[in-house]
Parts: C-alpha cells; sequence; structure tokens
C-alpha cells in the first residue's frame, strides 16, 4: 500500500507515467469512466476548501466511484476530540482510498501511519499541498511540453505558501530551471529553500517589483496573500494588495509566457488578464481533476 505525503513520494519517472496517463485521461475520458465501479473515496477535509475537494470529488465520480467524508471539522467527531489516527481507522473500514487536508502540519502522515488504505494528503498547514503540484507540474508539461529549461517566477506570499514550497522541491529535480521570487521582504520564500537552491548551485534571484523582472519568465506563478496564515489584521491588509497582475505590467512579458495561479485568487489578477491566451490557471484548475484521476488509480494498483 502506497500514500502520497509529499511531492517527491514519485520519482521523476513515476510522475512521467502519471502524468501520460493524465494525458490519455484528457483525451479519452469515457475509457476510465467505469474504472473504479465500487470504490470510494472518502474526503476529510479538516479545513475549508473548494477547489481541491470537488476536484477529488469529481475525480473519483468520473471513474465511476464513490465519495463519502467531511468538509470541515466541525461536521466531523474531531469535533468532539477524536483523533486524527482514530478517524482514519473508522475511515478505513468504510472507503477504499483517503484524501485529507489539515491545518496541522504532519496530520495526514500520523494518519497514514495508522491507515488501512492509502491516504493522500490533500495539503497540511503552511507545509506541503502535493496534489497541487502534481497539477502544476501536469500543466507546465503538456502547455509548454517539457519540465525544465525555462525560468519561473513566484510572486506573492512565498513565506506561508504551500503550493510554492511543494512546486519549489519538485522543480528542482529538473534541469536548467531558474528561479526568481518575486515578493515583499515579510513574505520572502524561507531561508531553508534558498540554502537549499544555493547548496545545488541552482541559479535564483529576489526582488520586489514584478515589473522587474516580467521580460524574463517563461513562466509566472501567482499566489494570494493568505489571510488565515496572519497573526494580525493590520499585516494582511497592508499587504494583501502589494501585487496586481494587470494589462499593463502583463505587455512586457514574452508572447508565449504562461500565468499560472492555484486559486482562489482575491486581488492579485486583475479579471482583464482571464481573456489572455498566457491566464492558464482555469486550464490548470481542470488539469487538476485530471492528474488526481490519474493519482487514484494509480495508488489503488487499478490496471490503466
Amino acid at each position: 500500500m502506497r500514500h502520497l505525503m509529499n511531492p517527491l513520494d514519485f520519482s521523476v519517472e513515476e510522475l512521467d507515467r502519471l502524468f501520460d496517463l493524465a494525458n490519455r485521461i484528457e483525451k479519452d475520458p469515457a475509457r476510465y469512466a467505469h474504472a473504479c465501479d465500487g470504490k470510494k473515496l472518502a474526503t476529510c477535509f479538516y479545513e475549508p476548501s473548494t477547489r481541491t475537494r470537488l476536484s477529488f470529488e469529481a475525480a473519483m465520480l468520473n471513474l465511476g466511484g464513490q465519495v463519502l467524508g467531511f468538509s470541515d471539522a466541525a461536521s466531523s467527531s474531531a469535533a468532539k476530540g477524536e483523533s486524527v489516527s482514530d478517524t482514519i481507522r473508522i475511515i478505513s473500514c468504510y472507503a477504499d482510498i483517503c484524501a485529507m487536508r489539515h491545518p496541522k502540519e504532519g496530520a495526514p502522515m500520523v494518519a497514514a501511519e495508522r491507515s488501512g488504505i492509502p491516504v493522500i494528503n490533500a495539503g497540511d498547514g503552511g507545509h506541503q499541498h502535493p496534489t497541487q503540484t502534481l497539477t502544476d507540474l501536469l500543466t507546465i508539461r503538456s502547455l509548454k511540453g517539457r519540465l525544465g529549461s525555462f525560468t519561473i517566477g513566484l510572486c506573492g506570499d512565498l513565506k506561508f505558501g504551500r503550493t510554492v514550497h511543494s512546486l519549489i522541491n519538485a522543480l528542482i529535480r529538473y534541469t536548467d530551471i531558474r528561479f526568481i521570487f518575486i515578493s515583499p521582504a515579510e513574505l520572502k520564500v524561507p531561508d531553508y529553500i534558498t540554502d537549499m537552491l544555493t547548496e545545488k548551485n541552482i541559479p535564483y534571484e529576489e526582488v520586489i517589483r514584478l515589473e522587474d523582472c516580467m521580460p524574463d519568465l517563461d513562466l509566472l506563478y501567482m499566489t494570494r496573500v493568505q489571510k488565515e496564515r496572519f497573526f494580525n489584521e493590520e499585516d494582511y491588509v497592508r499587504l494583501k494588495d502589494f501585487y496586481i497582475l494587470d494589462k499593463t505590467k502583463l505587455s512586457a512579458a514574452k508572447g508565449d509566457m504562461l500565468v499560472l495561479h492555484p486559486l482562489p485568487r482575491v486581488n492579485e489578477i486583475s479579471v482583464e488578464v482571464d481573456d489572455d491566451p498566457r491566464a492558464v490557471y482555469f486550464k490548470q484548475a481542470q488539469y487538476g481533476v485530471y492528474v488526481r484521476m490519474a493519482l487514484i488509480l494509480t495508488l489503488l494498483g487499478i490496471e490503466n
């Protein structure tokens, strides 16, 4: 039995096979419409989510399976004090695979250690969000035709953004990648990441102004400033509109640059950008369904 806690749990070769399967699903979804007949996915979400939870549910339903679970801790026995360990042991009696979102770092790992079924980390605090990273990688590979040989700018909340941390750790396994970190000083990427990049001789630079690096980018990964990660309202209000991508800023970018965003967005991308062909964040959300379908099939060991 195998779990997914971290994007690095899969080798580069295994990711290639997973993405190949996701692309086959994209091209011929009818072929997989009954692949999970009789199987159940439990979505255990201790923290609110729209995209991730519904994406998992859509993935399982598209495969012919069924879904059960809860959408916040208040509607589960966690409200009565039940531990994650006990919850997953009970869920293992009801379902064949589980996707877990939790505000505490490491909680899905605790669940995996006690589980009788595969567990997928659907986000744990500010730590990891591996299926978003798989979505990001599939989007880049599908639309750019490669994973590597590009300059990627990551903009916004680079301190608390688990999607950013997971994506950086996943991308460093590919060749010829240059990172540009775009953030205010208060939200800069953690030192452990820049130390790691320095140790591995992977080029990076840190800038404050998005305009200063836009012409150099092959990919721009925008993130929102996350209100739920701040300890006080004053800091959030001061930083929440620090970056807003609009048509004027985008006009300086390459014609084939791609704009990604894990969503939800707040103000950081103007709606006027949505119609630009370089804006692919809604396609990215669709790729999230395909990659989760491929992941469910892979972890359940279903022939495909």
